[in-house]
């Protein structure tokens, strides 16, 4: 009978560690229950009964209306979450998630309605389209961080108001909208091709867009690209510390172009779920704001592709169900932003939080083991 191997047992125990799982679902938790705990306050002090307030959140949220309703927005907001947490994890900030996905969304838009092609290559098409133009996009500010030293906060914040300047530019009649003359006050494509239109999925709660497979894709080559490639190696690596990967032979500036590069193409897929399933063209219903909706999620979801999953779920479920608090109970549906906002703002409270307890009890682990290994020491000189 042999005795089980020490060495390979190491590695399983420390993949499957108990506290290490606890101490990273800590700060998100303590975030959301903080957050929480100031809108109940909130409430209490206008007058209004928050467990009333979230009571009909939550049973909103869970009928079959608003289940389906949370999972298309939270697809949308995984995308964003996503493009986020790509630059994150390579210690990028791109602040220009908003202005990609806009111009991203734009020429896909464009291209569906000029191009009709058989569904099987068209939606291909309007794919690679939004990818590479908002990566082109966000590769302008990373050309600029790599040889010009430009910080990529500050180019992408230009950026986003470079690409609502485009948008207006090429939005006009005639260029990218139709010349309808005086007759409508309403600019917006043609709408796209029927053989752009993604498949969907009729639900009893209603239409389920198909675009949520995408979403689902976009994680899987996250997290396997992230744990099992030596571009995720290299990528976690720089993320931490420049110097030491470059001196571990990893070409740095070129880490920065294709993160950046990738991160606005994961930004152009973000306005497709609502262009291909919903409106089928690009107009005034634009949805501003998603790239900051991104970080948030990314921030909550600790730019994991799991844990953004579920910070995704959560931000949409709020604003769905928050949707019904002004029609049933006269509250004011500013509360959920309120709950957003606080979010984020707790989750960085609670990450500093759950990092300093984690570094005081590693702290102890080690004081412990060199205890234990002195008193070994000592065992073995009187034995001696």
């Amino acid at each position: 009978m042999t005795s089980p191997n020490p060495v390979a047992a190491k590695p399983a125990a420390k993949r499957f560690d108990a506290e290490k799982i606890l101490l990273g679902l800590a700060a998100p938790v303590l975030a959301i229950l903080l957050s929480m705990l100031i809108c109940v306050a909130l409430l209490a002090v206008s007058g209004k009964d928050p467990f009333k307030a979230f009571e009909v959140m939550f049973t909103y949220g869970t009928a079959s209306d608003g289940q389906v309703l949370t999972l298309n927005r939270a697809t949308v907001y995984y995308l964003a979450g996503a493009a986020a947490a790509f630059g994150f994890r390579m210690n990028l900030f791109n602040i220009g998630v908003d202005g990609q996905y806009k111009l991203g969304v734009l020429f896909a838009a464009f291209v569906g309605s000029q191009v009709d092609l058989p569904s099987f290559l068209q939606i291909p098409l309007l794919l690679v389209t939004a990818m590479a133009v908002g990566g082109m996009w966000a590769g302008v500010a990373a050309l600029l961080k790599v040889y010009r030293g430009v910080s990529e906060v500050i180019s992408t914040i230009m950026l986003n108001a470079i690409a609502t300047a485009v948008v207006g530019l090429l939005l006009v009649p005639g260029v990218f909208a139709p010349d309808k003359g005086s007759t409508t006050n309403s600019i917006q494509t043609e709408p796209i091709s029927q053989s752009s239109h993604f498949p969907t999925f009729e639900t009893a709660g209603g239409t389920l867009w198909g675009f949520i497979v995408i979403a689902i894709l976009v994680g899987v080559v996250f997290q396997f690209t992230l744990n099992r490639t030596r571009f995720g190696f290299d990528l976690r690596a720089t993320g931490r510390s420049e110097s030491a990967a470059t001196a571990s032979g990893v070409n740095v500036k070129r880490m920065v172009i294709t993160s950046m590069v990738v991160s606005g193409a994961i930004a152009g897929l973000i306005g497709l779920p609502e262009l291909t399933s919903s409106s089928y063209y690009f107009g005034q219903n634009i949805q501003p704001g998603l790239g900051f909706i991104g970080i948030s999620v990314a921030l909550l979801g600790r730019n994991s592709p799991i844990g953004v999953a579920f910070s995704a779920l959560l931000f949409a479920f709020l604003d769905v169900s928050g949707t019904q608090l002004p029609l049933q109970g006269d509250y004011p549906q500013e509360i959920v932003n309120v709950m957003q906002g606080t979010i984020v703002i707790c989750v960085v409270v609670a990450y500093e939080l759950v990092r300093r307890y984690g570094l005081k009890r590693q702290q102890q682990k080690v004081g412990a083991e060199l205890a234990a290994q002195a008193a070994a020491a000592a065992k073995k000189e009187v034995a001696a």
